[in-house]
This record gives structure tokens, sequence and C-alpha cells, in this order.
């Protein structure tokens, strides 16, 4: 293999942001940079970056690559990664459990989300809005993490996160004295109207799948969002997110 070449199993963060977030998140995080690649010919315009990340590199065990605009273009997906790209290790996604719910807290749970980019869109959102973990079911858009990573802006790396199937993740949240909301229509309140006090499990579907309707059915209010200037259609899933977690932070804050 070259050595330009990164491993089949390893993960690609592309750009400053998501790697700084990864390098700023031990504490919910077990991802490991195994090196970097940084382009040459921009090492005089990122000396400061480069400074960190060798500090970082040595303080972690990673190596730096130097090498050529061509050899970054073709490892990476996007374009936005500014000349530095990092390979790693996959992150471990722990099972939700009672241990790790938080008293009085915000969690959301994520179910059906069919594109990376709607997920990390969302992840940023909820992440910019105090939320203190996401639950995703057990096939959930980490695989493509290096996509997800860009599109939450890094928060997709600093975000608490947890699997769990729907049945299991209501239950628990009831145990932990949580009120279940749940994202829909039928038989809603508006989001606006009511008064929604922590602890609090929001529960989000995509666009396409919705909310399983067993996860409805615990659920201890539809909650929806009111359209204004006569819009008849929906937003989508990242939107919703974000206004209902925000709705939810505004209707908290102390």
């Amino acid at each position: 293999m070259k050595k330009e070449e990164p491993k089949a199993d390893s993960v690609l963060l592309e750009g400053m942001t998501s790697i700084s977030a990864l390098l700023n998140s031990s504490d919910v995080n077990d991802r490991k940079i195994l090196r970097l690649w940084v382009d040459r010919a921009k090492s005089s315009k990122k000396a400061s970056e480069i400074r960190f990340l060798k500090a970082k590199s040595d303080e972690n065990g990673f190596e730096i690559v130097m090498t050529d605009a061509q050899t970054i273009d073709r490892l990476a997906t996007g374009s936005t990664h500014g000349g530095i790209l990092a390979e790693c290790t996959d992150r471990t996604i722990p099972v939700l459990s009672a241990e790790t719910i938080r008293p009085n807290g915000f969690y959301v749970y994520l179910e059906g989300m069919e594109d990376p980019y709607n997920f990390g869109n969302a992840l940023r959102s909820l992440y910019a809005a105090g939320v203190d973990g996401v639950i995703l079911p057990a096939r959930n858009w980490m695989s493509a993490a290096g996509i997800v990573a860009r599109a939450s802006a890094g928060a997709s790396e600093r975000m608490p996160l947890f699997t769990s199937d729907a049945d299991q993740t209501a239950d628990a949240f009831h145990q932990a004295g949580y009120q279940i909301l749940a994202a829909g229509i039928r038989d809603s309140v508006s989001i606006f109207d009511g008064t929604f006090r922590f602890p609090v499990l929001l529960v989000i579907g995509g666009e396409k799948r919705g909310i399983s309707r067993n996860l409805l059915q615990k659920a201890d209010k539809i909650v929806r969002i009111d359209y204004g200037g006569g819009f008849r259609g929906s937003l989508s899933a990242s939107a919703s997110a974000a206004v209902l977690a925000f709705e939810l932070y505004r209707q908290n804050r102390v």
C-alpha cells in the first residue's frame, strides 16, 4: 500500500473544523487520529494551525505527512478541506443505559434520517441548542462520519452519541422520569403554545419514514411546528430539529 493511501476501514475527516472538533472531544469520543496530510504549499498561510497540529501529534502520537495539493484532492471527497485531512479510527458509539442518562436533561432520538448531510445538519443544530446527547438506531449515518462531520461543522464529533432501539429508548427515559415529546401532526399540540420543562426526550423522524408507531404510542405528547404565511408544505427533518430544539431550549433557559 502506498504511504499516502488511507486504510480501507479508516475514517477520513476533512478540514480544520472537523479535525479540531475531534481533538477537543476526548471526553465523549474515542476516535483517534492515525495520521494527517497537509498541503505543503499552504503551510506558510496555515502556520498557526500546523503548530497546533504538531503539538497534538506529539501529544497523541499521530504522523503528519506533508504532501501536495493533487494528493489531498484525490483523497478527499469534498472541496472545503483547506489542504488538511486526517485519517482516523472508527468511533465507538455506546449502547444507551440508565447510567448514561443525565437527570433533568435534554436528549433527542433521531429515527429514519435517510441522508448524511441532513443528519449532519441536524446534529449541528442540536448541539448548538444544548442537547445533552443524541440516541440513534443501530443503522445510522456515522458510517459516513467524514461527510457528517463536515455537514455538522464538527458537532458530530463533540456530541455524545448512543445507540438503542425505539422501545428500549422510550422505556429507559420514562424510567428516568423524562417526558417524551414526538414530532408529528395527528393529535398534536403546538410546540409554541405548550410549556415543556426538562427533563425531555424529543423524538424526530425522517422525512420519508417518520416515527415508528410504537414510539409514537409511547410518547407523552405529540408536538408540531405551526407555520406562518399560509405555508402548506413541511420543513426538512434537520430544519424541524432546529426549530423544536431551540424552542425547548428557550422555554427552559434559566
